[in-house]
C-alpha cells in the first residue's frame, strides 16, 4: 500500500532559506510541493524519506533564489490491483457508490462490480444484496465497507486551468488520482455483514 518511489525535480530554495544547512532547505521545499499531493502515474505522495543527491545550485537572472536539482525518496500512497482495503461509504447513488479513508475520499464501487442481487432504493438512498430470497443487506452511507481494488485512474489535470472555473464546472471534474473498486466476494461489502 505504502512504496518508496525515487523521483529527480528542480525545485527553488527561497533567499530566506540560505542561513539553514541545505538539506533542511530542501527537505522544506520537497515536502511544501509534493506532500499529500498526487503524482501523476505514481500515486497520492505523503512524505519525503531520504535525500539521495543534492547537485549545485543555479541562479537565474532576475530571481534571488537558488535552483538545485535533488534525486530522493518519497513514501507515496498506491494500493495494488488485488489489494482489500476497509472504508466508509460517503455517497450511494444508482451510479455505485463512493467509498473514503481518513486520508483519500476518490474510490468509487460502480454499478457492475457489486453483488449479483443487489439494487439501488432511491427513497433510501442506499445499496440492497439479496443473497436468498428472505435476506436484504443493505449498503448505507457512513457504513464500514471492506473493498477491492480493481483500477487506479489518473487524469492530468493543469493547475492553470482550475483558476478561472465556476464552482459546477469543480464539482463536475474528475480528480487527479482515482481509484474503482469492487465488492463481489466473500468477505466484501459491510463489515456487519460478516461478523
Amino acid at each position: 500500500m505504502f512504496v518508496l518511489s525515487k523521483i529527480t525535480d528542480l525545485i527553488r530554495i527561497p533567499p530566506h532559506s540560505f542561513n539553514e544547512p541545505i538539506e533542511v532547505s530542501v527537505r522544506n521545499e520537497l515536502n511544501k510541493k509534493f506532500a499529500n499531493k498526487v503524482v501523476n502515474n505514481l500515486g497520492l505522495a505523503v512524505t519525503v524519506w531520504d535525500l539521495i543527491d543534492i547537485k549545485d545550485g543555479l541562479l537565474k537572472p532576475g530571481d534571488g533564489g537558488s535552483f538545485v536539482e535533488v534525486t530522493f525518496r518519497c513514501v507515496v500512497w498506491k494500493p495494488f490491483v488485488g489489494e482489500v482495503l476497509t472504508g466508509w461509504v460517503s455517497q450511494c447513488t444508482a451510479e455505485g457508490i463512493k467509498v473514503r479513508l481518513g486520508f483519500f475520499d476518490d474510490i468509487f464501487v460502480p454499478r457492475n462490480y457489486f453483488f449479483e442481487n443487489c439494487e439501488f432504493k432511491p427513497t433510501e438512498k442506499a445499496w440492497v444484496w439479496r443473497p436468498d430470497d428472505e435476506t436484504e443487506l443493505y449498503i448505507d452511507v457512513n457504513e464500514k465497507i471492506r473493498f477491492r481494488i480493481e483500477e487506479e485512474v489518473f487524469v492530468n489535470v493543469k493547475a492553470d486551468t482550475r483558476e478561472n472555473e465556476d464552482e459546477e464546472t469543480k464539482a463536475n471534474r474528475a480528480p487527479p488520482y482515482a481509484i474503482l473498486a469492487s465488492c463481489q466476494t466473500d468477505g466484501m461489502g459491510c463489515i456487519s455483514w460478516w461478523d
